[in-house]
């Protein structure tokens, strides 16, 4: 049975938490503030661990701050009303797995905790490089489960736009990442894709640098933006199922057409798009 200790100052909170997550069938402890937290985790040591960010005595942030070099560090999720990309920003630098809003859905939390336990001997620090609101600066290991996580902290930063715009911004960003994941990085968690997200006042910019050497359009067979214009739109569908490729190969595509600017270097192993925002 996994472990979890459940940190928040709000007792109806921390109650309704508690049972939903024992019928879930995890083993739950509760600290009703940060410094109760950090004692009970220096007491025992849990698999997870929810916490609220703005508690009395000490914070949820400040709490993160003890752990970061704890060699018993469970996985973090924190939680918060608090949406600013001050506090986003900070949870990502203290290395805080997840990052969600409340009210908490308590079906989508477990299923949350319990794909967190699936993964967790995979869970690879993200390295912050710029933690400014404006300017963003990551360093992404190569790993689909640390594209997962760090998709869920950018779509964040995003929550101020139009529902429209953060679900094509979500999507190219998806795209693309994995692109930089599985064929730039291989799938290989010692390698890091670098990751920028720029935020002025009428664009908002990505830039993905993968380590890998690049690729040519005309190569991907595979894909659908690999075959010229006039062709089948599905003739790459059969290179995939030769090759034993998972369905799909519109990424790139899809991608150029959520976006306004979609722009490659010279050697196609870094990408940058942009979003006109009204």
């Amino acid at each position: 049975m996994n472990t979890i200790l459940v940190a928040e100052d709000d007792r109806p909170t921390r109650l309704l938490l508690r049972e939903r997550l024992k019928a879930a069938r995890f083993a739950v402890a509760t600290a009703k503030d940060g410094a109760e937290a950090l004692a009970k985790l220096r007491e025992s040591s849990y698999d997870l661990m929810l916490l609220d960010i703005w508690m009395p005595r000490m914070n949820g942030l400040e709490v993160l701050a003890h752990l970061k070099d704890s060699p018993s560090r469970p996985l973090v999720v924190v939680m918060t009303s608090d949406s600013t990309p001050e506090t986003l920003l900070r949870a990502v630098r203290e290395q805080a797995y997840q990052y969600i809003t409340k009210p908490v859905e308590p079906k989508a939390l477990v299923q949350l905790l319990r794909d967190m336990v699936a993964h967790a001997p995979a869970a690879l620090p993200i390295e912050v490089l710029s933690a400014r609101p404006d300017w963003v600066e990551l360093l992404v290991p190569c790993t689909r489960e640390a594209a997962a996580r760090i998709e869920g902290f950018m779509g964040h930063l995003d929550a101020d736009l139009a529902e429209d715009v953060r679900e094509s911004v979500g999507y190219a960003f998806r795209e693309l990442l994995l692109n930089a994941i599985e064929w730039g990085g291989r799938l290989d968690p010692n390698r890091k894709v670098r990751i920028a997200y720029v935020r002025a006042r009428k664009m908002l910019l990505y830039r993905i640098a993968d380590p890998g050497p690049g690729f040519r359009f005309e190569d991907l067979k595979h894909a659908a933006v690999g075959h010229p214009e006039g062709s089948s739109p599905l003739e790459h569908m059969e290179v995939r199922m030769q090759k034993g490729i998972r369905p799909g190969g519109f990424g790139i595509l899809m991608a150029k057409a959520k976006v306004d600017e979609l722009i490659y270097n010279e050697a196609r192993n870094e990408v940058i798009f942009v979003k006109y925002l009204s």
